[in-house]
């Protein structure tokens, strides 16, 4: 198996490239899956954990270009997953069976920043689920707003008589998203987790 530096790692994860990226799931994933289904997972679970840690450590190279001088790749990716899962026994109220007390790869040094991250992660997920149940037409308004592009340029865009009525427009579908996204479950135990 071929051996690569973390830099190499990280800017293969940050590429999306294939070679680095069977790499990674070839020479860590077996430790992630021992780790799920010795605490309470199964082979499924461990398999989105996986993902979603390295989806999560996409997310943190490409906003503030992660350094990883003080702890190898393996210990932070281990970190990432670890606690992710334990998140998802915390929405199932189970406990963990390891203990950190004999955890090898347990870093104190990331747990904060990663937490918050991890947080962001299933915020955007569960806007983007919602976003994406919109209709085209409130997709493309909200999308243009993110944007920061001028009422006067949306109402143009969408083809609307007036800037009042893409205000309302907007407004309209805001208010459907907010409440649809208020409605799941995912978001309930997501304020119950930050209280």
């Amino acid at each position: 198996m071929a051996s690569y530096t973390t830099e190499e790692l990280l800017r293969g994860i940050l590429r999306n490239n294939s070679l680095i990226l069977r790499h990674i799931y070839k020479a860590y994933f077996h430790t992630i899956y021992s780790f799920v289904t010795n605490n309470k997972g199964g082979s499924d679970e461990a398999n989105d954990i996986f993902q979603e840690a390295i989806i999560v450590i996409y997310r943190k190279i490409k906003e503030d270009n992660l350094l990883l001088s003080n702890s190898s790749f393996e210990t932070y990716l281990f970190s990432v997953c670890r606690l992710l899962w334990l998140k998802q026994l915390q929405y199932r109220k189970e406990s963990i069976v390891t203990s950190e007390d004999i955890d090898p790869y347990s870093d104190q040094i990331f747990e904060d920043d990663l937490s918050e991250l991890i947080q962001k992660n299933e915020r955007y997920k569960l806007f983007q689920d919602h976003f994406q149940k919109l209709g085209k037409d409130c997709q493309k308004i909200l999308q243009l707003f993110f944007e920061k592009v001028a009422i006067k340029q949306i109402t143009e865009i969408m083809g609307y008589v007036s800037d009042s009525y893409t205000k309302k427009r907007k407004h309209q579908c805001k208010e459907y998203l907010v409440k649809s996204i208020k409605q799941d479950n995912e978001f309930k135990k997501l304020i119950d987790y930050d209280t």
